[in-house]
């Protein structure tokens, strides 16, 4: 799932965005609310952190603006503020959770994956493909009961894909979703990480479930 940690202090921003990747989501940075605001109207996210007091644009400036362009994603604003009159102003503003710093990692993890689960029924936290397990809490997959080892970014790309089960996903969106914007999208990391999937995934004796769509992409199915 992909992040856009808003943070105009280096620092913090650094810190969540090696926390958020720890726990396989995949993280842009904007420093600013103008930033945040332009590239969330050119790229998808699943969700955005975002600090109250920024330069430029503050936190609350940038969501109204992001709410104005009709984009829907969560926003869990975070500030040192911890008055009711400014959550009050961010919740009617559009944003969809608040966290008062200093916060514990735990808390703003389970408060983004809670989030993230809202838009869609089938976000919960334990995602199936046939025989094939994902535990999203936990980070644990398996086929049966063999548990496969994965590294970071085969998670996120196999979460994806469940997340997306019978949708031809093309190199396009996969990039979009589980590659940030530093990834060269001519490079030929999508195939490679599937081909590694693939491996891990399809075993020997079990139905195949990754397939390759000529012209299309990738998609993950009990049926071709």
């Amino acid at each position: 799932m992909r992040v856009l940690v808003v943070e105009d202090e280096k620092e913090i921003r650094n810190y969540l965005k090696k926390s958020l990747e720890a726990e396989c989501f995949v993280v842009d940075e904007a420093q600013d609310g103008d930033e945040a605001v332009k590239m969330v109207l050119s790229n998808h996210y699943d969700l955005i952190t975002m600090d109250f007091s920024m330069p430029k644009m503050n936190g609350l400036d940038a969501l109204k603006q992001i709410r104005k362009k009709k984009k829907h994603i969560p926003v869990l604003m975070l500030s040192v503020k911890s008055e009711t009159t400014t959550k009050v102003d961010l919740l009617n503003a559009g944003a969809d959770d608040y966290l008062t710093k200093p916060f514990s990692l735990d808390e703003l993890m389970a408060r983004s994956r809670a989030l993230m689960r809202r838009p869609k029924d089938i976000k919960g936290e334990i995602l199936k493909v046939a025989d094939l397990k994902m535990d999203i809490n936990k980070h644990i997959v398996s086929r049966g009961d063999e548990e496969i080892k994965l590294t970071r970014k085969e998670f996120t790309l196999l979460e994806y894909m469940m997340r997306n089960k019978g949708i031809a996903l093309s190199r396009a969106m996969i990039m979009e979703h589980v590659w940030d914007m530093s990834a060269d999208p001519f490079s030929n990391t999508i195939e490679s990480h599937i081909m590694s999937l693939r491996k891990k995934v399809d075993l020997d004796g079990k139905k195949k479930l990754l397939y390759t769509l000529p012209g299309k992409g990738y998609k993950i199915d009990t049926k071709e």
